[in-house]
């Protein structure tokens, strides 16, 4: 950026002085006279290679510099590798042909066409100046990693329903997965990064319906009162992760080589509901419907284990849906019958990754939090079974 800076000022002077010689020779000079700049004593850019076609060329800096049929020629400036100039005379004649060529106009003076040529350059070195001195910068670890593959689905199959028991009505719902291969650059301090997979409930509605008796429903009260946006669905152990098996992976610095790896979860559903009032002491069938909609955001993160940096790499959401139909007068292995939707929507890989919300990185996670509401349709609601926290 400094380089470019100095060349700049440089440009300007010249600019001031060219444009004050041209004023006095514009009547002798043609418009468009052909000038060979590589043989002009006056150029004093000097260059290691001109540029003849209109291919792309590497200078010594390692930037590639494309040509155009009406570009200036490119050098790189006092020698200086990375700091690229243009050669500035004996192009001014060629930016009159292109402004004559494509823009109608009448011939112009060299004069006119030297300054304008001249301040487009200027610009140019400012913005080059920009743009190599961000390309020189060096990779921190946050840029450094990479998601080289990433997949996640719902199965096919429908929810599979199990009346094998007098007690309750067993289901369960086809899996989300979700799988990523991941790319770590060399970790060059004593540090540890855990990279895998947390994952967040952001609603749930999961009501069982007793007839004309009332409904039973799992509810996350903070949830459902808006305090909070989401809730961690850790397994209880591993906070915030969704487990500590094939959903992480551990990478303990200094490292030499780049650390390649694998981390996957499933999340599925496999409850138990049952057949009479949950409040009543009879087994008396009455169950007639099973009602549950829940959505979830899942994250593929990277957290530094010692200043819990936290690095979200990738965002998913996804959404189970699920109701069942129940006659309880039928006999046992017949009540029940699944409705729409059979098939679940698949799963969202988002473009642009969202913030992990507070109360998923910490306790409690979902199962711990969640009570069991009886909600009778005459009288107050009883909670069935109290939060574990």
């Amino acid at each position: 950026m400094h380089s470019a800076v100095l060349v700049h000022r440089s440009v300007v002077a010249f600019t001031q002085q060219q444009v004050h010689q041209d004023l006095l020779s514009s009547q002798s000079v043609a418009p468009c006279e052909t000038h060979d700049s590589a043989n002009d004593p006056r150029d004093s850019v000097p260059r290691k290679s001109q540029q003849s076609d209109h291919g792309a060329t590497a200078s010594p800096g390692g930037r590639r510099v494309g040509a155009h049929p009406h570009a200036l020629g490119q050098a790189d400036v006092n020698g200086e590798e990375g700091v690229h100039g243009y050669s500035l005379e004996g192009r001014v004649e060629q930016h009159a042909v292109f402004l004559r060529h494509f823009g109608g106009l009448p011939p112009i003076p060299a004069a006119a066409v030297d300054f304008w040529t001249l301040l487009w350059i200027g610009l140019q070195f400012n913005a080059m100046g920009c743009i190599q001195s961000i390309r020189c910068k060096p990779k921190s670890f946050r840029e450094s990693i990479i998601v080289l593959e990433l997949n996640t689905s719902i199965d096919s199959n429908p929810t599979s329903i199990d009346e094998g028991s007098g007690v309750v009505l067993r289901y369960r719902t086809p899996h989300f997965r979700a799988t990523a291969r991941v790319l770590v650059p060399p970790v060059p301090a004593k540090e540890t990064w855990t990279i895998g997979w947390i994952q967040a409930c952001n609603h749930m509605e999961f009501f069982n319906t007793y007839g004309d008796k009332g409904m039973s429903s799992w509810e996350l009260p903070d949830l459902r009162d808006g305090k909070i946006q989401a809730i961690s669905d850790s397994d209880g152990v591993n906070y915030p992760w969704y487990g500590n098996t094939t959903e992480t992976c551990i990478v303990v610095g200094p490292t030499r080589k780049d650390s390649k790896f694998t981390v996957s979860m499933n999340d599925n559903f496999y409850p138990s509901v049952t057949w009479g009032v949950p409040v009543s002491d009879s087994n008396v069938p009455q169950l007639s419907s099973i009602h549950r909609d829940q959505s979830f955001t899942t994250w593929l993160v990277a957290i530094n284990q010692a200043t819990s940096e936290t690095l979200v790499l990738q965002t998913i959401r996804w959404r189970m849906r699920l109701h069942i139909h129940v006659d309880p007068e039928k006999p046992l292995g017949l009540r029940a019958n699944l409705k729409e939707p059979v098939a679940q929507e698949q799963p969202q890989i988002l473009g642009k990754n969202e913030p992990i919300p507070p109360n998923a990185m910490v306790k409690p996670n979902a199962n711990d939090a969640q009570v069991l509401m009886w909600r009778p349709k005459n009288g107050d609601p009883v909670v069935v079974i109290p939060p574990k926290y």
